[in-house]
């Protein structure tokens, strides 16, 4: 815990490296989100550039390959995990892995996936997240995907939240298309999250 109060173990990759060397993956439900499934499936450029921040074991990514997708690109700050990506996807160089923070990141892309990155960051980085997405999106590009909509009882990450709160966060930034209680999320988080498409405001 810094001084000011936040905690920036979200921001070190070695606490990541050794959440995938132990395993303690509790976020990796091992597909992907049926919620994130059905909004892919209803896409029908395969050209869209696509970012996945915070990546995780990129079930996302496969999803979108297997569906014809040509321009994915992965960005996480465990470089364990970005090694081991780099093996899954070398047959399939459209899936660009990068090793970063976030925040660093430069690129536009027409739809960002989020899905368990939010929640992993402090909630006093969420305006720079909502910032940040903006900036990395083309024009009238989506941020989509799921939040907790739950308040967790152990400090995080994860860190909780509601729609209330979010919809503050991002309406600065964002047309707010969606942001619903999830209907199809997986049973063991059922009622506990809703779904966002946000689509990028522009000046």
């Amino acid at each position: 815990m810094t001084k000011n109060g936040e905690n920036m173990k979200d921001l070190n990759a070695d606490f990541w490296n050794n959440r995938y060397e132990s395993g303690e993956t509790g976020w990796d439900i091992g597909r992907v989100s049926p919620a994130i499934s059905e909004y892919i499936d209803q896409l029908e450029n395969t050209g869209l550039r696509i970012l996945i921040p915070g990546c995780g074991n990129s079930y996302e990514a496969e999803y979108l390959a297997d569906k014809g997708f040509s321009s994915i690109t992965l960005i996480d700050i465990s470089d364990k995990l970005t090694e081991s990506l780099r093996r899954k996807f070398e047959t399939r160089q459209f899936v660009n892995v990068i090793t970063q923070d976030f925040f660093e990141h430069d690129g536009q892309y027409d739809i960002i996936i989020e899905q368990t990155f939010f929640c992993a960051l402090h909630p006093t980085k969420r305006n720079d997240y909502a910032e940040k997405m903006r900036d990395l999106l083309s024009e009238e590009g989506k941020l989509v995907g799921v939040l907790f909509d739950k308040g967790f009882e152990k400090e995080g990450p994860p860190f909780g939240g509601s729609a209330d709160e979010y919809r503050k966060i991002f309406e600065s930034h964002f047309d707010v298309k969606v942001i619903d209680r999830c209907y199809n999320s997986i049973p063991p988080r059922s009622g506990g999250e809703v779904f966002i498409i946000l689509r990028k405001k522009t000046k």
